[in-house]
């Protein structure tokens, strides 16, 4: 029988608005032009999502902006990629996790920095959560659209900054984050 893998990853961490996404993803069929999400056009990265989640068990997990005020950002990272980890409908019998840090749960596990560019697992959670962050921060758009997440998808950019200086924050800014107003 097959090791059933889980790759695990988080994006969002360096915004300044909205939650932390982790996904974890079992792949079911070999897929190739996985890479770390930031390496990949966003095109690509949509249509690797699909056939991703077409060709694998995958769940999500977040952690709020609320949340990660309240325990940091390190600790709501871990809490996401626990949570998109115990939300998969199957068991893996290994976790990798990008990063130098593994959440707590109950299964043989591996940290592994670079992981995103170098395993197959790995690439697809970066991807997949990367296309499902971005997706929420354009609905976070609709909502407060002087702040143009659209553009950004809540990362500090040189326009997010001026906005928070101009309008002040919103109700999903990270306000223990340095820069939000």
């Amino acid at each position: 029988m097959k090791e059933l893998i889980a790759g695990v990853d988080e994006v969002g961490r360096g915004c300044l608005a909205g939650p932390v996404i982790a996904a974890a993803v079992i792949l079911n069929n070999s897929i190739s032009n996985l890479n770390d999400s930031k390496r990949i056009s966003k095109d690509k990265r949509k249509h690797l999502s699909t056939i991703i989640m077409q060709n694998s068990f995958f769940a999500f997990g977040h952690a709020s902006h609320q949340e990660i005020d309240e325990i940091n950002i390190h600790n709501a990272s871990l809490l996401a990629m626990k949570r998109a980890i115990l939300n998969l409908n199957i068991k893996p019998n290994k976790v990798l996790v990008d990063g130098l840090y593994l959440p707590d749960v109950e299964y043989k596990k591996e940290a592994i920095v670079g992981g995103d560019a170098i395993i197959s697992e790995i690439s697809a959670a970066s991807i997949i959560a990367k296309v499902y962050r971005d997706n929420l921060m354009l609905d976070f758009d609709k909502k407060y659209p002087i702040y143009k997440f659209y553009k950004h998808k809540g990362y500090p950019t040189k326009f997010h900054k001026e906005m928070l200086k101009i309008h002040g924050s919103c109700p999903i800014h990270r306000h223990s984050f340095k820069g939000v107003i």
